[in-house]
């Protein structure tokens, strides 16, 4: 869950060689690779886009020793050279948010044998599981892949996004413990109508898992999350849509969570006064004049709303109930 497992297949290649490039993909904003010695790298990687700080540290165990390190002088770019391998090259890769030291314990702690094909099968068996939660009865068998492929991709998100130790990276940005799994990647608009509420019927330990980790994201920095990414608060898409997530699984029967403490973390985002929220408490409605998207806006906190009227009213608090469905009516 925290690693990965490589294996490269080199067949009469007198240079077996890998490429290590931390300057792919977003802006770096620091990064590092350490050869600890022939068979073990480390290092970590901080980056900047639309997530301002995504960090990730890593720690690569490899099953053959590097015989030449090439540095690129211009940027973060390592090739390693093996000369010619007579077996495949396997290479074991741990993460984590936290730090290097975490990223090892969670290679040594889930993959601390060279079997790649045990890993593979083991792989095989856990996504043939939650495949398996759904079964599809057709002879159309271009149908039943294109749904099998759509479930799948339905699957890779949220992601585990804490550590074997327990530790995990605030929305604080501080290092905390927690004995739960803490998840990140909440791209809340694009899930809140269809795939959290697949996931309240064959993801319920998980669904619940996810309210949990809300409310940490609301206790370590202070909001339930919008878009969420690497405990980055984005600000990316409108609506505070972990609102209906929460409903929606409490009245599913996923309650096992605080919810005095879910609903306080309600109703601080839907008093904000950012986004438009200024304009529709005060007139019942954002003007184009106003903000960008109003007619979505005044919508979509419509229907938040109505959704932290639900929740009030099931937990017993009425009069909190009352003021929620009065302001859901600004649709």
């Amino acid at each position: 869950k925290r690693v990965g497992f490589h294996m490269y297949v080199y067949n009469g290649i007198k240079e077996a060689q890998i490429v290590l490039d931390l300057d792919h993909r977003d802006q770096l904003i620091g990064a590092n690779i350490e050869v600890v010695d022939s068979q073990t790298i480390q290092g970590y990687r901080y980056s900047t886009a639309w997530a301002e700080k995504q960090k990730i540290h890593f720690y690569i165990k490899l099953s053959s020793p590097i015989k030449e390190s090439i540095y690129r002088k211009d940027s973060l770019v390592i090739g390693f050279k093996f000369g010619e391998l007579k077996n495949p090259l396997l290479l074991k890769v741990g993460i984590s948010s936290v730090s290097i030291e975490n990223a090892k314990e969670n290679l040594n702690h889930e993959i601390p044998h060279w079997n790649f094909n045990e890993t593979l099968l083991e792989t095989r068996i856990s996504w043939d599981r939650e495949l398996n939660k759904i079964q599809v009865e057709t002879k159309d068998e271009t149908r039943k892949e294109i749904f099998y492929t759509s479930l799948y991709h339905s699957l890779l998100n949220p992601n585990l996004f804490s550590d074997v130790n327990g530790d995990y990276l605030g929305t604080d940005f501080k290092i905390h413990n927690s004995k739960e799994r803490q998840y990140t990647v909440f791209s809340l608009w694009d899930t809140f109508r269809a795939t959290h509420p697949l996931f309240t019927i064959i993801q319920r330990q998980k669904t619940q898992e996810f309210l949990k980790t809300f409310l940490r994201q609301y206790k370590d920095g202070g909001q339930l999350p919008v878009w969420e990414l690497a405990a980055n608060y984005t600000g990316c898409m409108i609506g505070y849509h972990a609102i209906p997530v929460i409903t929606d699984a409490y009245v599913k029967g996923i309650t096992d969570f605080d919810k005095e403490l879910a609903l306080e973390a309600m109703i601080n985002s839907a008093n904000q006064d950012h986004l438009g929220l200024e304009q529709y408490k005060k007139n019942g409605f954002i003007s184009s004049s106003d903000e960008p998207e109003s007619v979505s806006k005044t919508l979509e906190y419509a229907y938040d709303d109505w959704c932290i009227a639900k929740f009030a009213e099931l937990i017993g608090e009425d009069s909190i109930s009352s003021i929620f469905y009065e302001r859901a009516q600004n649709y």
